[in-house]
């Protein structure tokens, strides 16, 4: 493997003696930081970054210049890491899908080498449900909660750091391998909606996101710093962002490199320091890696250890050089959220191929841009590439047509993800053709857009899809939070009759049919819901609330002890369940519940005085 120092990172250190081992660290610590481009780091080159944290960190350490993802997209990639397979081999090829637990991942290994092993993360996408979880004995995924109960689907870097801490003091003495996972600077960057933040532009919001995630590697770095002689870090984005290169708007369309690009250093015991490593690795090389530098049993997966035990190949002192080998990426993410061909990429040597109905080749080294389509002047090699990269992904088109459940895609949907039904199989367009399209969707998911802007662009999804269901979904939102409900129903009924996978189109038509005093037509569409998303507590709760209100108190108490069954913290379906037994005149159940939930209820929350008064008059009327 070829090693060049950087001379604007350190000068060149002397190489460690040759075969001694390194010294196995006490502590490994990888942190994974969402959305983040190489090329917006200072270390990577960005004048303007505010990045000292991270910089200082491949100062002390080894900085690899052409690190791509497996998949622009946040579960796919964080897989891959965890296991060293690309995607076909650990099966999560979207948000939303389960890791095959079959194949073994980096926290097994450590675990049984007698570490304490723990992961804190940022984001829904991550959690324990799709898989990342096996191995750890400690997975921090708790998501905040609004004042109403219901789960947020991501949470500060910060909130992260410190549960990170925390089991870090608790845990001082023991071998540990901790992962710490930020979810800035992902979309909506800052807060766009803040009329102070608005006019700024995207990529600098972006920028101040990541130097948020620099202040939290920050703080993690200090924490460690007492014992960093023996502990080793690793610090990777999971994929880049794109802000109209190719036009593309956000991530998971296409696979070039402004979303597959990422950064990824490593800094610990008797590493060289400010080294640059230039020739391209894949994010499974991660878990083989620190598994060497741990003094683990080899690692098995796609990866290899690309920073070997005994150091001398990262020092430029020799160390028998492996022969180049491909570089896979894919994105499945065009046919599982629109019905469109997914993508598949190859890079060997100086050359990236991408499968997909009009293919792409190109020379990276003289394009890093991917500008020049070479497809045509370079048809043998093209042709061989296609071979090869049918050969690393398998074709497994038939395997990824797998949906997540309803309530994971409401949450990712939430997120931005799209989460839409895929489209038959067959000739499927080519994402090229369909990215403007994706673009203005793009913009809308991420945050980006608000107010009248909001509604103009949905309206203008519609005129070129008209029968698309998140546009009539979120169109219809944006109309009934204006108070337009007539102008509404009709597009909640279209998204519904798209089979849009969640109950937001009948939660959103039920509010409408209340608006409107048609309690009968609003028990209608919650009932149809329910059938479709039978473990949906918001559904339940709302169907109870309508029944309880329309004088049904004793048929609501059912569902909303269903909804808080699935949910203890939804508030409303417990205040809701303490009137409907008060209507029915179960008055010791109606206070049981209403003190139960000035118990979870914040000492803050508007709610409280009145559950108080609620409480009084059932006490009062005994």
């Amino acid at each position: 493997m070829a090693v060049a120092a950087c001379s604007r990172d350190a000068a060149r250190p002397s190489a460690p003696q040759q075969n001694a081992p390194l010294p196995p660290p006490r502590a490994v610590v990888l942190v994974t930081i969402d959305t983040l481009r190489a090329d917006h780091l200072g270390i990577y080159g960005h004048q303007g970054a505010r990045t000292a944290a991270i910089d200082g960190l491949a100062r002390d350490g080894v900085r690899f210049d052409r690190a791509f993802a497996t998949a622009p997209i946040t579960l796919t990639s964080h897989a891959s890491l965890m296991t060293g397979r690309y995607p076909q081999g650990h099966g999560a090829r979207h948000n939303g899908m389960h890791l095959d637990l079959k194949v073994p991942t980096i926290a097994e290994a450590f675990g049984r080498a007698g570490f304490r092993t723990a992961a804190f993360v940022a984001a829904f996408p991550l959690d324990r449900r799709f898989g990342l979880i096996k191995g750890f004995q400690v997975y921090g995924d708790q998501m905040p909660r609004d004042a109403d109960g219901h789960l947020a689907n991501e949470r500060p870097g910060r909130v992260v750091v410190d549960e990170a801490l925390a089991w870090l003091d608790q845990h001082r003495e023991d071998r540990v391998f901790l992962w710490v996972h930020l979810f800035e600077p992902h979309a909506p960057y800052g807060n766009p909606g803040d009329p102070a933040q608005s006019t700024r532009p995207a990529i600098a919001r972006y920028d101040d996101d990541i130097a948020e995630a620099d202040a939290q590697v920050g703080r993690l770095l200090t924490a460690l710093a007492p014992d960093r002689a023996r502990t080793l870090v690793a610090l990777a984005g999971d994929h880049g962002e794109a802000f109209g290169e190719h036009g593309e708007i956000s991530h998971s369309l296409f696979a070039y490199d402004t979303t597959l690009r990422v950064p990824l250093i490593v800094a610990g015991p008797g590493l060289p320091k400010g080294i640059v490593i230039p020739d391209p690795i894949s994010l499974v090389d991660v878990a083989p890696t620190l598994a060497a530098l741990a003094g683990l049993d080899r690692f098995d997966g796609d990866g290899r250890a690309v920073l070997p035990p005994d150091g001398t190949r990262a020092a430029g002192g020799g160390g028998g050089s492996e022969a180049p080998r491909g570089v896979y990426a894919e994105t499945f993410a065009p046919l599982l959220d629109f019905g469109w061909s997914p993508l598949r990429t190859l890079r060997s040597g100086d050359w990236k191929y991408i499968a997909a109905p009009k293919p792409e080749l190109y020379d990276v080294a003289h394009d890093p841009g991917e500008t020049r389509n070479l497809v045509t002047e370079q048809a043998a090699r093209a042709a061989n590439l296609s071979r090869q990269v049918d050969a690393f992904s398998h074709a497994a088109l038939a395997t990824t047509e797998a949906s997540p459940d309803r309530e994971t895609l409401a949450r990712l949907q939430a997120l931005g993800y799209l989460g839409g039904r895929p489209g038959e199989r067959g000739n499927r367009p080519d994402p090229k053709d369909r990215r403007e399209l994706a673009a203005e969707l793009a913009r809308i998911t991420s945050g980006e857009v608000h107010g009248d802007a909001l509604e103009r662009a949905l309206r203008s999804v519609l005129r070129a899809d008209p029968k698309n269901p998140q546009a009539n979904l979120r169109l219809g939102y944006v109309l009934l939070e204006s108070g337009r409900c007539a102008q509404a129903v009709p597009l909640f009924s279209a998204a519904i009759d798209a089979h849009l996978p969640t109950a937001d189109a009948y939660l959103g038509r039920a509010n409408c049919e209340l608006t409107a005093k048609n309690p009968a037509a609003a028990e209608r569409t919650l009932t149809a819901a329910q059938a479709i998303d039978p473990d949906n507590p918001v559904v339940s709760a709302n169907l109870g609330l309508v029944l309880s209100d329309s004088g049904k108190p004793a048929a609501a108490i059912p569902h909303l002890q269903r909804a808080l069954a699935l949910d203890p913290d939804l508030h409303q379906a417990r205040f809701g369940l303490a009137i409907a037994y008060a209507r029915t005149n179960q008055r010791g159940d109606a206070a049981r519940e209403a003190e139960e939930l000035l118990k979870r209820l914040p000492p803050d929350a508007p709610q409280r005085p009145e559950v108080q008064r609620l409480l009084t008059t059932v006490r009062n009327s005994g």
